[in-house]
């Protein structure tokens, strides 16, 4: 098998600059985007002593491109004060721009689009907006990825409706940004914006943009998002709830899609939660072999189990 390779790549949008971290064995292989949730950056995806589902794709065979999401890891300007941008940056500008990269580098080769917890909202809504581009995606896998939140229990209100909708706010006024990174709320700051985008959207209300109205519901009646597949954390109490995934699988409309449990009533080694069902030492042996066989089109080898 040949060596594994690593390379640092910079993509410029928009006065910011977007890291990507590339990993293959085989140069030619199927590109894939890895991209993070909120208060995180890429190394949720892989680590250097070479573990997490980065790694186990390139062993795979694929080429994998992990995204810093604007001004978080290794991109720049870093978020502080003066940072303006939020999701709907995201969606309309990085998003698209990392995949015109790849898409470019790999001589017009379909992607694999994956994300965690709200990385999915990102791309979900990326891929409605934009129909022209899911066309150049070839399935989509989400970890935990949910939009609203209509759960209710001890951790919602202690995590979610105290912490992030409260005591970020808090900080926020006080900072000028979510520090999250410096009082260890999160891997990495959120913007202003970001913040209170997500906060809004994390309620059951309609999918719309704040910013210019875009109705990613109504949207998502037109357009049929790649084949996808869902999995979701029986320890995962209200970061990616299976109700809430189920739910937001369901909002973005008609797609070949599966959601998986991860827990063991459902088969499973163990009661992943919102992060262990990416990092977990047992993942590569669980159930990440069920991602290579969606990536494969192999999609009646993965059955829905919740």
């Amino acid at each position: 098998m040949a060596e594994k390779q690593q390379q640092d790549m910079y993509v410029e949008v928009a006065q910011q600059r977007l890291y990507l971290r590339r990993i293959w064995r085989v140069a030619d292989g199927p590109p894939v985007l890895l991209v993070h949730g909120v208060m995180a950056d890429g190394r949720i995806f892989y680590s250097d002593s070479g573990k997490g589902l980065a790694h186990f794709l390139a062993d795979a065979g694929y080429d994998v491109f992990v995204a810093d999401l604007r001004g978080r890891g290794r991109s720049t300007p870093k978020i502080d004060a003066s940072s303006r941008h939020g999701q709907t940056e995201i969606i309309c500008q990085d998003l698209p721009a990392l995949h015109a990269a790849i898409y470019q580098l790999k001589g017009g080769q379909r992607l694999h689009w994956m994300a965690h917890s709200w990385g999915g909202v990102h791309m979900s809504s990326c891929l409605l907006r934009y129909p022209q581009l899911a066309a150049q995606v070839a399935s989509l896998v989400y970890f935990g990825s949910k939009r609203s939140i209509a759960v209710r229990n001890l951790r919602k209100w202690l995590e979610v409706d105290l912490i992030w909708n409260i005591v970020a706010r808090w900080l926020i006024r006080c900072y000028g940004y979510l520090p999250a990174r410096r009082i260890g709320l999160g891997a990495d700051d959120e913007t202003e914006k970001s913040h209170r985008q997500s906060k809004r959207w994390a309620k059951l209300r309609p999918w719309v943009d704040s910013d210019d109205g875009f109705d990613y519901g109504a949207a998502a009646r037109h357009v049929s998002l790649p084949p996808a597949l869902y999995f979701a954390a029986r320890n995962d109490p209200c970061r990616g709830h299976v109700d809430d995934v189920r739910r937001f699988r369901d909002e973005s409309g008609p797609h070949l899609s599966r959601l998986r449990l991860l827990g063991r009533a459902a088969g499973h080694w163990h009661d992943y939660d919102h992060v262990s069902l990416l990092t977990h030492p047992d993942a590569p042996a669980d159930h990440f072999p069920l991602v290579l066989d969606w990536l494969r089109g192999r999609h009646d080898k993965v059955i829905e189990n919740h």
